[in-house]
């Protein structure tokens, strides 16, 4: 299968193609040297690749850089999922665009309303969903108006080798060993209360493959596993590995304006399609990442 994928350098996108190619498909990725927000470059790009299967994961997608570039987020996640399916239409109209999205979109919960299935309400909670839920519109719009071949996924949180150093697990890694060679006894982290539905990366891009071969064109999945753990727990999983005596002092100034208490989300409907499941456990994504972290601050 012949297929392209957007931000393929990013920390899924390289998991992905490893994957595609793993399972022989013929792979052309593009990253920042390609301008996903460009019609132009859109357009000159599948007029050469002519995917039979775009996965689309170029996007801005650190909630607390949202507050922040909000604008910004609005321009690549949502003007850059308009130039995307549009090239792909005009170049290959057959093609299937597969949309990467964000468990985001449902915004503030309640443990009542766990776990989350795709027909819940969306109702974002920062300018970086808000910007998803735009881009689900545009996907949505051109299957209607079109005919367009297009799949939604909602992944919920991602875990793995690779990961930037600016998200939650890889980041306390990174803090807990630099905290132990310099011999401080406490590090300053921001709320651990809130619980995720982590999946490692590697079964994330399982279930891209397999949504793109078996998937219904117009359909959103969710991509989850179905647990939620509290971060507090993985942080002590993390200190008990790596520094015993570590004590994590919250400091409310790190804080997010508005916060997702606790999502959980629902692998049903991708199970029900596709026969796919979470196949990683936690204990082995954390041990990989703490891996990665350790090789990483070595080759500095």
């Amino acid at each position: 299968m012949r297929v392209l994928v957007t931000g393929s350098q990013g920390f899924v996108g390289s998991h992905l193609i490893a994957h595609l190619e793993q399972n022989g498909d013929e792979v052309r990725g593009i990253d920042r040297e390609h301008d996903v927000t460009s019609a132009a470059v859109m357009r000159e790009v599948f007029a050469d690749v002519r995917p039979e299967v775009t996965y689309h994961l170029a996007a801005l997608t650190h909630v607390g850089d949202s507050w922040r570039q909000a604008s910004e987020f609005t321009r690549v996640n949502v003007v850059g999922t308009q130039c995307v399916l549009d090239a792909a239409h005009a170049a290959v109209p057959a093609s299937l665009t597969l949309i990467v999205s964000s468990a985001e979109v449902y915004g503030v919960v309640s443990d009542a309303d766990q776990p989350l299935r795709e027909s819940f309400r969306v109702a974002p909670s920062n300018p970086y969903s808000a910007s998803k839920v735009e881009a689900e519109r545009v996907a949505h719009e051109v299957a209607r108006s079109r005919a367009q071949r297009v799949i939604i996924t909602r992944p919920f949180n991602h875990l793995g080798p690779g990961q930037a150093l600016t998200f939650v697990v890889p980041a306390l890694v990174s803090r807990l060993l630099e905290a132990g060679e310099r011999g401080v006894e406490e590090i300053v982290v921001g709320d651990l209360s809130t619980r995720r539905d982590f999946t490692d990366v590697r079964d994330v891009v399982r279930a891209y493959r397999l949504l793109a071969l078996l998937g219904k064109a117009g359909e959103t999945y969710n991509v989850a596993s179905g647990h939620d753990v509290a971060i507090r727990d993985i942080a002590t999983q993390l200190v008990d590995r790596l520094a015993p005596e570590m004590r994590l002092v919250v400091d409310s100034t790190l804080l997010r304006p508005i916060e997702v208490p606790v999502s959980r989300g629902s692998y049903e409907k991708l199970h029900d399609a596709t026969g796919w499941s979470p196949a990683i456990p936690l204990h082995v994504s954390l041990d990989d990442v703490i891996a990665d972290v350790v090789a990483r601050r070595s080759r500095k």
